[in-house]
C-alpha cells in the first residue's frame, strides 16, 4: 500500500465526520491505522497465504474477542496491547501458530487522535513481536456518550500443525498443572489505575503474547494435554472450566501459588481473592507428570515463563471440582464466581 507522503490529518480529536465515509475518514485510516499496520492493500478483505496451510493435515484455527478496558492506558499496556496479546493467546493455548489478525475500532466522538496513534503503534509493535500480521480491519465513529473512548474487536487466524491436538478432554488424573508466572497482576493494575480508591502501587499488568512460549513448551513436552489463558475469572475460572470439561478433579497448593506481596496486600485490603483476578499474560497448562520437568525448563528459558511453577495436579477424585490445600493444612473448594469481581477489565 502507499502511505501518504505528507500528513493530511490535522484534527486533534475525532469527530463524526471521521466515520462518514469521506476524505476525513480516509485520512484517519491512512495516517493512524494503515501507516502503523501496513497491510498489503487497502481492500475490504485480506487474502491469506502461507506455506503452513499447504502441510497435509494442517488445520485452521480462528478466534474473536472484544476489548473494553477502563482506563484505556495503564501501567504495562493499553487496550491495543490487550487486543493483540489476548487474541494471540487464545490461538496459542489451543496449539495454533498465530499468523493473521483483523482489528475493528469503535471510536467515540471527541477521542484524542494522539491516543489512537499510541494505541495503533502499540498494536503494530506487539504484532511484530508475536510474529503475526494485522491484515484487515474497520473503523466506526459514534456520538459522545455512545461508547467509552475506544472499543477494539480483533479476530485471529492461525494454523495447527499436523499431529498437534491439544484439548481439555485429554487431561488425565496425575497430570501436572503449571502456570508460567505470577497471578493477578493485570486485575490489580487496572483496579489501582482507575484511581477510585486512592491506591498507590508499582504493580504492572502482565499483558504479553504467549505464542512463542507455547511453541517452546510443546517442543519440549510433546505430550502436553491442554492449556488455557487465565483471563477474566483468573486461575480459578480457568481451572474450573478445564476440570468440568475433562471430568477430572483438580487439586492446587496455596503455598505454590506465585503471588506478589503487593497483589496479596491489595486483595486483603479490598476483600478480594487473587485466584479470581484477571491475567493477560498468564496461562495454565496440564502435562503428563513424566514431562513436567521438561515443560518447566522450557518455560523458564523464555522471558514469558521465567516464573513458571507447578501449582497442582489433576485427580480422579471429586470430578469437575477444584480444591485448594491451604497453608494451614486444610482444604477448601475453589468455585466459579457467579459474576465478575471487577468489570471492564479487558
Amino acid at each position: 500500500m502507499n502511505v501518504p507522503n505528507r500528513a493530511r490529518l490535522r484534527d486533534t480529536h475525532v469527530t463524526l465526520s471521521h466515520g462518514g465515509g469521506g476524505r476525513a475518514m480516509r485520512d484517519l485510516i491512512d495516517e493512524v491505522f494503515a501507516s502503523a499496520f501496513r497491510p498489503d492493500a487497502m481492500e475490504d478483505q485480506a487474502r491469506l497465504s502461507d506455506a503452513a496451510l499447504a502441510e497435509p493435515g494442517a488445520r485452521l484455527a480462528m478466534t474473536t474477542d472484544g476489548f473494553v478496558v477502563t482506563p484505556l492506558e495503564f501501567p504495562g499496556g493499553d487496550i491495543g496491547k490487550l487486543a493483540i496479546c489476548g487474541t494471540v493467546n487464545d490461538l496459542a493455548v489451543g496449539g495454533a501458530r498465530p499468523l493473521w489478525l483483523s482489528a475493528a475500532f469503535i471510536i467515540e466522538e471527541g477521542t484524542e487522535i494522539a491516543l489512537l496513534r499510541r494505541i495503533a503503534a502499540t498494536m503494530a509493535a506487539e504484532a511484530e513481536a508475536a510474529g503475526v500480521r494485522i491484515v484487515t480491519g474497520d473503523t466506526k465513529v459514534v456520538g459522545r456518550g455512545a461508547a467509552d473512548g475506544v472499543f477494539v474487536t480483533t479476530t485471529g487466524v492461525g494454523v495447527i500443525p499436523p499431529g498437534r491436538d491439544l484439548a481439555t478432554t485429554h487431561i488425565r488424573p496425575g497430570d501436572v498443572a503449571i502456570v508460567n508466572g505470577v497471578l493477578g497482576d493485570h486485575g490489580a493494575t487496572i483496579l489501582a489505575a482507575r484511581g477510585d480508591l486512592a491506591l498507590s502501587t508499582d504493580i504492572r499488568s502482565d499483558c504479553q503474547a504467549l505464542g512463542h512460549l507455547m511453541e517452546a513448551v510443546i517442543a519440549a513436552a510433546p505430550g502436553t494435554r491442554a492449556a488455557r489463558d487465565a483471563t477474566r475469572g483468573g486461575l480459578a475460572a480457568a481451572l474450573n472450566e478445564m476440570a468440568e470439561t475433562a471430568g477430572v478433579g483438580v487439586e492446587i497448593e496455596e503455598e505454590a501459588l506465585p503471588l506478589r506481596d503487593e497483589v496479596k496486600g491489595l486483595c486483603e485490603i479490598l476483600g478480594l481473592d487473587p485466584l479470581y483476578l484477571a491475567n493477560e499474560g498468564t496461562l495454565v497448562l496440564f502435562v503428563p507428570e513424566a514431562e513436567a520437568a521438561a515443560a518447566l525448563a522450557a518455560m523458564r528459558d523464555r522471558p514469558e515463563g521465567r516464573g513458571a511453577v507447578i501449582v497442582g495436579r489433576a485427580t480422579g477424585d471429586h470430578p469437575g471440582q477444584v480444591r485448594m490445600r491451604t497453608v494451614f493444612g486444610g482444604a477448601r473448594i475453589v468455585d466459579m464466581l457467579v459474576g465478575e469481581q471487577l468489570p471492564r477489565i479487558c
